[in-house]
């Protein structure tokens, strides 16, 4: 399905019925994504899955792509959907554009989920940095092909036999397209840490409820960005998992199901929250096959 905000074409994808639920993908995916984590989460809430600008379907010749932007774009597509509020999960640049929204927009966003987010300062990050150099950009989108991608992939993925040649033909397909790279490449050079950075202080007094997931496999994200949020944003909630790399989507997708559930449920926030100091040990560590 697709409509237009603000003259620019958005793709999405809508399952189920119930209380509204947002999925926010990050950089190097789409909403492919989200694919394994659909059936279950669609049993309780309406899922509505879009393509950010720039990725997938979506269009990528909008003039601003980045996560200010890109939270823009997303209120304007609740408002064509009659969408008031929502559950909002996210994942890597989609985190950031989940605080953005939640700081700028906090009543439309019911609670908020970040999987594996970017946070502070501590991003962009390799190999996202090698993009945002216009030579090495161009160089390395020159020689980027499906064996090379695949490398990215297997490397931000636990379980290595889920990246199969049908998983590598989802990540590609944008890509494959002149337009989809140069979409890649304008995304990756509009990801603005200081958006971030403006809005530190008020990320940590959201009136909503926040719980922070961290694959501790990820190589690509530092542990410091989550156990940060987590012990800045007062009350939040934090949980690892050892069997999950950057695609915790993909290593853990039923288990991710569960916790997004259950979090879903709790009530909203009412009343004091106590502040957590950096380096507190509140969170839940996942062991395999628990």
């Amino acid at each position: 399905m697709e409509v237009r905000v603000d003259n620019s074409r958005v793709i999405y994808h809508r399952y189920g019925k119930g209380e509204p639920m947002l999925l926010v993908h990050g950089i190097t995916t789409y909403s492919f994504i989200w694919d394994n984590l659909i059936q279950g989460l669609s049993s309780r809430y309406d899922v509505v899955v879009p393509d950010l600008l720039g990725c997938g379907e979506s269009d990528f010749d909008a003039e601003d792509l980045s996560p200010g932007a890109q939270a823009g774009m997303l209120v304007g597509l609740m408002d064509k959907l009659e969408i008031e509020s929502a559950h909002m999960v996210t994942h890597d640049i989609g985190g950031a554009v989940g605080q953005i929204m939640a700081v700028s927009n906090p009543g439309r966003v019911r609670d908020l989920v970040m999987i594996n987010t970017v946070g502070y300062d501590y991003w962009p990050v390799q190999p996202i940095v090698t993009f945002r150099v216009p030579i090495l950009r161009q160089l390395a989108m020159a020689v980027m092909n499906k064996k090379l991608l695949r490398k990215v992939v297997e490397r931000g993925v636990y379980h290595k036999d889920r990246v199969t040649e049908a998983l590598m033909d989802d990540f590609y397909r944008p890509l494959e397209k002149p337009e989809g790279r140069q979409g890649f490449l304008k995304l990756a050079g509009s990801l603005d840490k200081m958006q971030l950075m403006d809005i530190k202080d008020e990320i940590h007094d959201l009136s909503m409820n926040v719980m922070i997931v961290r694959g501790d496999a990820d190589p690509y994200l530092p542990p410091e960005i989550s156990e940060r949020l987590h012990a800045n944003i007062r009350g939040s909630r934090l949980e690892r998992i050892e069997t999950g790399g950057h695609f915790l989507q993909l290593d853990e997708p039923d288990w991710l199901v569960g916790l997004i559930m259950d979090f879903c449920r709790e009530k909203p926030w009412r009343g004091a929250r106590v502040h957590r100091e950096f380096g507190d040990e509140d969170y839940r560590t996942i062991s395999p096959g628990l």
